[in-house]
């Protein structure tokens, strides 16, 4: 049996980014399942900096995760984590509506963003055809995200803090006993005080097996496609297309381009193939607003994110269960909010008030607190 203050099981970009947000808040301990850190969802990342995407807490947390990101601690890591890659929400003829409403609710927390003609979003990405671009959105200060460069970021700092990291150690069973908490793996047993369940698709199995009840979190499965570029497309500075109503996405990616329906089909726990079907839609669509002839994928994977029932993230100890604390439904948001994200759970595992910067924009703890889902 081995001791520590709080066990962190999962250990994606969340999990690992509270670890080094933990420096000297006791002995930490982060279990792994699989052998190695963030090789499912958070390796599977489009890896993109938005502060339009998702709910409001989510839009907050990463709106807050900008400084940090754009401008590292020293000695966090050794090169710049973020690169410029603009979104361009694109809107049809008759999707202008939903593209005024995105307007105004965009504006609220990001003024920088600008509404474009046609024209100047094909000046902007050339490839779109221009029947089907009426007007767009641009968001001017999204990036894509150096997501392994953060990830070991996070690993390291973690591990310099003093922080134990286990891989290959699935957590088989948990349970309370005399005040502390029993968890038990291939790799070991631990007793803590506090028990953080970051396990992302699989929380839900994490919490039964402590005897906590369920919050409804629901995995869902995205399909993500690659295609080599046209010849003669120049596309290192093209922005991150996205439809406004969320049909499809395009973007650069390392020499080639990678493309989504965006869609999300609820499954089962575990380790996803990608659907055929998806990636079939994603072609149509791409197709029908660039003009592209794709006869089919040259690499295509499965992405599973997960959501409870409202979208906002669940932060917070749960009310049902002494020391068990929720680190989940972060709904694919994990990465780009992690500074943010991991900072604020920290303090609560703390005792301390939400920070200012997040009550400025909007956050509460109550938006993404455990209680309000029972």
């Amino acid at each position: 049996m081995q001791k520590a203050d709080i066990v962190i099981i999962g250990g994606g970009i969340a999990g690992t980014a509270l670890a080094y947000a933990l420096d000297n808040d006791g002995d930490v301990v982060l279990l792994e399942a699989g052998d190695q850190l963030g090789a499912h969802a958070t390796g599977r990342s489009a890896a993109l900096y938005s502060e339009t995407y998702g709910t409001l807490p989510i839009r907050a947390l990463t709106v807050a995760s900008g400084p940090f990101l754009r401008h590292p601690p020293p000695g966090f890591t050794e090169g710049p984590l973020l690169s410029p890659r603009p979104v361009l929400h694109i809107a049809r003829a008759d999707q202008m509506d939903e593209l005024t409403r995105a307007l105004i609710s965009m504006q609220a927390l990001v003024p920088s963003i600008n509404p474009l003609t046609g024209p100047e979003c094909r000046t902007l990405a050339p490839l779109l055809r221009e029947a089907h671009i009426a007007a767009g959105i641009l968001e001017p200060n999204a990036c894509d995200i150096n997501v392994e460069r953060l990830r070991t970021a996070y690993r390291d700092g973690a591990r310099q803090r003093g922080a134990r990291i286990v891989t290959s150690a699935p957590v088989t069973a948990l349970s309370r006993q005399n005040g502390f908490w029993q968890v038990e793996s291939p790799a070991g047993t631990w007793q803590a005080r506090i028990v953080v369940n970051a396990a992302g698709v699989l929380s839900e199995q994490v919490a039964t097996l402590a005897g906590v009840p369920a919050i409804g979190l629901q995995p869902m499965r995205r399909t993500v496609s690659l295609i080599d570029p046209p010849a003669g497309l120049e596309i290192g500075r093209m922005p991150f297309i996205l439809d406004i109503a969320g049909a499809f996405f395009l973007k650069p990616e390392g020499g080639a381009l990678l493309f989504s329906s965006a869609d999300n089909t609820p499954v089962a726990p575990g380790d996803a193939l990608p659907d055929e079907q998806a990636a079939a839609r994603a072609i149509q669509r791409v197709q029908e607003a660039c003009g592209l002839e794709i006869k089919g994928p040259s690499q295509s994977w499965a992405v599973l994110r997960s959501f409870v029932a409202d979208r906002n993230p669940v932060i917070g100890f749960d009310p049902a269960a002494e020391g068990f604390f929720w680190l989940a439904a972060l709904g694919g948001s994990a990465i780009q909010t992690a500074p943010a994200l991991s900072g604020f759970a920290a303090g609560l595992l703390r005792g301390e008030e939400t920070p200012d910067r997040l009550t400025g924009l909007g956050f509460t703890a109550a938006m993404v607190a455990p209680a309000r889902l029972r």
